[in-house]
């Protein structure tokens, strides 16, 4: 079929390491270990894992290309070649018989009613709930995995809720929920899912938000962009080098997810966990922010959260509160009109501030909200138009 890589193009497409990407790489974290380079750690295809016929969670790709024999995904820039009988890079995608199959379709592992303020998301409609699902999955292999235990998992070895779409927004709606969030995992790979979800949604009232690393095409993002109100995107660096060897992915395919949220007009925040040794470096956050100014413009928040051990990342020190609040103020010299300090409770720069006048206008105690001081998306003390969705 037109467009779709030999199997022999596509194995090239892997073949790049990350040898020739270190040379400059001490100061990142590439050199543990008694100084052994660590190597690019982007997902390969399961080979011959697919189970022999689609299950009661199944529905066939929305995006994908076929010979008639083997298949092509065309969601994320994974662009997982299967034989009959693969299994995807995030697991969530089979070939069975020719054609490609999701297995993540109406089958949640994780189901929960969150503040809004958890996504994060600081200037999105504070003080309401937001119903949150996710299923298995993940195109990305982040040493730093904070949701390792279903992230990486296939749909069949977790237990998991059946809430196809209309349930969905069912519950949301039972729950008094004005927004459904696709999040925890990687909503990427249930895309089948979260859009014909999202879709439901938008007919009864209801908001979409994404949480994700952005790693999707641009085709599909734009699909789901018709039906978005929301995004918090991690900008896990500005160093495509440490996507490769902290992430396991490449950082354009994300910064094109940028530039096409914001041509979309979805409202979207940037979320950034400061990992010691890999993305505490204060010349990159500068590179970050001045794209950032140049390409979506000063007004959306930056997240720079805090990091503590986990997963495969162990041998790290949870991030110096130091460090968090001297990047704070180096985006914010840059231009950045709001910047937050995540993961330290009590810090005041989980507050919002008027970027004009400097006044506090939401006062955040955890997830409690006891003082907003906006009123029609305006600083009540200077009149400025704060950026953001706040109803």
């Amino acid at each position: 079929m037109a467009g779709m890589m030999t199997r022999k193009e596509f194995l090239q497409t892997l073949g790049v390491g990350c040898t020739a990407l270190l040379g400059a790489a001490s100061g990142y974290g590439f050199f543990g270990g008694g100084g052994r380079r660590q190597r690019d750690i982007r997902g390969h295809v399961f080979k011959g894992d697919a189970p022999a016929r689609p299950w009661k969670w199944s529905i066939e790709g929305f995006r994908y290309t076929t010979n008639g024999k083997d298949v092509q995904c065309g969601i994320c820039p994974n662009r997982c070649y299967l034989e009959p009988g693969d299994r995807s890079v995030c697991r969530s995608k089979v070939n069975i018989g020719g054609k490609l199959y999701s297995l993540t379709y109406g089958n949640p592992c994780s189901v929960h009613v969150d503040p809004i303020e958890k996504k994060p998301l600081m200037h999105f409609h504070p003080r309401t709930p937001v119903f949150s699902i996710a299923t298995t999955g993940c195109n990305f292999r982040c040493l730093n995995c904070q949701n390792w235990e279903i992230s990486q998992r296939k749909p069949e070895e977790v237990r998991h809720y059946e809430l196809f779409p209309d349930d969905v927004v069912r519950e949301a709606r039972n729950r008094n929920c004005p927004s459904i969030a696709y999040t925890y995992s990687e909503a990427i790979t249930y895309y089948e899912y979260m859009l014909d979800t999202a879709k439901r949604a938008r007919k009864a009232g209801i908001r979409n938000v994404l949480v994700s690393n952005g790693y999707i095409n641009e085709e599909p993002l734009v699909e789901l962009c018709r039906y978005l109100d929301a995004a918090n995107i991690n900008l896990k660096s500005y160093d495509d080098r440490i996507y490769r060897c902290l992430n396991g992915g490449t950082l354009e395919p994300v910064l094109n997810t940028f530039k096409t949220l914001h041509r979309e007009g979805v409202w979207f925040e940037m979320t950034t966990l400061v990992v010691p040794t890999y993305v505490d470096d204060r010349e990159m956050m500068k590179r970050m922010c001045g794209w950032i100014l140049a390409e979506l413009g000063p007004d959306y928040p930056l997240h720079l959260l805090r990091f503590f051990p986990r997963y495969k990342l162990t041998r790290l020190p949870p991030t110096p509160v130091e460090t968090l609040e001297d990047l704070r103020e180096t985006a914010m010299a840059q231009g950045i009109r709001y910047v937050y300090v995540g993961n330290v409770p009590g810090n005041p720069a989980c507050h919002t501030y008027c970027h004009h006048c400097g006044k506090l206008l939401v006062k955040r105690m955890g997830y409690r909200i006891p003082e907003i001081h906006i009123r029609e998306g305006r600083c009540v003390y200077c009149g400025t138009p704060i950026p953001g969705r706040w109803g």
